[in-house]
């Protein structure tokens, strides 16, 4: 279960950070609000999931595929594409959040 509380915050997350580039430095209404109730449900369950997750862990997995989603998002939807780095930083990034999952015995306590 801290898990799906885990993943309904990285979620909140990559909606309030699309919201962010749409609010045009909070100068639109309603992607501004957005992006305050994205962050403020993202906090929230990420606080939930820390009953259960090891802070570090669940911090580099809520951080790790936040940056993964909001990368795809923004190649989507903005047209900012990422570089042969920006992809091969990234596929860096998908193998340390399933080395954690997967190896980890600090993933849960």
């Amino acid at each position: 279960m801290p898990y799906l509380f885990l993943g309904l915050a990285i979620l909140s997350e990559v909606i309030g950070t699309s919201a962010l580039k749409m609010s045009e430095e909070f100068s639109k209404i309603g992607p501004s609000i957005v992006v305050v109730l994205g962050y403020g449900a993202a906090f929230y369950f990420l606080s939930i999931a820390l009953s259960s997750i090891q802070v570090g862990v669940a911090y580099g997995v809520w951080a790790g595929l936040g940056i993964v989603l909001i990368t795809i998002i923004g190649a989507v939807f903005f047209k900012e594409i990422p570089d042969l780095p920006a992809i091969m930083g990234l596929l860096m990034i998908i193998t340390g959040v399933m080395v954690i999952h997967f190896f980890s015995k600090a993933a849960t306590h």
